[in-house]
């Protein structure tokens, strides 16, 4: 048997709860969990929808197993119709990764970065790859967003260095903003930190799940978004701190201006008239 996976970033986040129900799923999923859904659920979607499976992932990301990349086109415009956080705006895909499961007792064993090979088939390791790979391309995306902020930020140093500092209140907000978002993101929403509950339970899952985690850098990645999160905060800060005092040097010259005019005023009614 083989699996041939396709990790997507579709939206910043999803409503799983209301997606599910549209699929006659009637429960509320919690936020660690995913949506698995299988074969049956994708027959009004896809005529060939035989071995095709869907896992969604409350922070945004889907993994797609055994789709043309068409069908996965098909499949998020559906969607889309659904939760109106999904939209268009996420095709083409910017954040991609491919993978493939095979399971094959002729095959040496091996685990790389683009396939797996198993001797033996358990329900349990589509689950794991599934994951990692959701995770892996939301942490990218991620990292894409902060390497955007660092090269606004670089911009700024510039002009400190150049003696100028025309950063405005709002600007400085909105960094500080996106750069809290981020430690949100990496921690809660795509939970980099917290094994699955799967993990738990079942020894081998555990074990693969670390493996993969492993090979796809999940924690050297987080912790260099976690670094330069602090680094961009710190610096930030300091602009902050620098703008404010500019604005507090203005603010005081404006003062003794008018208080020049005020007594310039008191020395004219004095002496001219």
């Amino acid at each position: 048997m083989q699996f041939d996976f396709t990790a997507v970033v579709i939206a910043k986040e999803i409503n799983l709860t209301k997606i599910a129900a549209h699929f006659g799923i009637n429960r509320k999923f919690k936020w660690e969990e995913s949506l698995l859904l299988k074969e049956e659920k994708l027959r009004g979607i896809f005529s060939q929808h035989e071995n095709k499976m869907v896992y969604i992932f409350h922070f945004g990301s889907a993994v797609f197993i055994n789709f043309q990349h068409h069908e996965i086109i098909d499949f998020v415009k559906y969607i889309t119709k659904v939760d109106s956080e999904i939209n268009a705006q996420s095709l083409p895909f910017k954040y991609l990764d491919n993978y493939r499961l095979e399971s094959n007792v002729n095959e040496p064993i091996a685990l790389n970065n683009d396939f797996m090979v198993t001797d033996k088939e358990d329900a349990y390791q589509a689950d794991i790859v599934a994951i990692v790979l959701a995770k892996s391309v939301a942490l990218e995306k991620t990292e894409f967003e902060i390497g955007r902020l660092l090269d606004e930020i670089e911009v700024v140093i510039k002009d400190l260095y150049d003696g100028h500092l025309g950063v405005s209140d709002e600007k400085l907000a909105r960094m500080s903003a996106s750069i809290l978002s981020f430690r949100i993101n990496t921690l809660s929403y795509i939970m980099l930190l917290d094994k699955p509950d799967l993990t738990w339970v079942n020894e081998e899952a555990s074990s693969l799940y670390d493996e993969m985690s492993t090979l796809f850098e999940l924690d050297d990645r987080y912790q260099n978004v976690r670094q330069k999160s602090e680094t961009l905060m710190d610096i930030t800060e300091v602009v902050a701190g620098l703008a404010h005092a500019q604005r507090g040097n203005r603010l005081e010259w404006a003062v003794i201006i008018l208080i020049a005019i005020e007594i310039l005023l008191s020395l004219y009614e004095m002496f001219i008239r």
